[in-house]
């Protein structure tokens, strides 16, 4: 009996040995500094429009269910934003051209008769 009664003793010590070290014993930081949480290192450029090269070397830092999610937001609605203004820009660049097609089809290029300038 006497050794079971010793052995929950020295079992309690080395638990709050053990949770002592991990804690830190309230004494500053301790020795598990928290952890700041990854964070996208390289985003897409704020400054120009994003390439391809941007979109293949996207990598997202992984977490506890897979990728931050607020990661994956910001690069899905920026590349969403830049496909957006693309479309827009060749919709634009496609009717101007289809208006400067236009006329030059009606106008004739052939020389007019002599009957016709009487």
């Amino acid at each position: 009996m006497l050794m079971f009664l010793f052995l929950v003793v020295a079992l309690a010590v080395v638990v709050a040995a053990v949770t002592l070290a991990v804690v830190g014993g309230g004494e500053g930081d301790g020795p598990l500094p928290e952890a700041a949480p990854e964070r996208l290192s390289d985003p897409l450029p704020p400054d120009r429009p994003v390439g391809r090269a941007d979109v293949e070397s996207l990598r997202f830092p992984l977490a506890a269910r897979g990728y931050r999610m607020a990661d994956v937001d910001d690069a899905l609605g920026r590349l969403g934003a830049e496909l957006a203004e693309r479309d827009a820009r060749i919709a634009d660049l496609e009717s101007a051209l289809a208006g400067a097609r236009a006329p030059r089809d009606q106008v004739s290029m052939e020389k007019p008769d002599q009957e016709d300038q009487r």
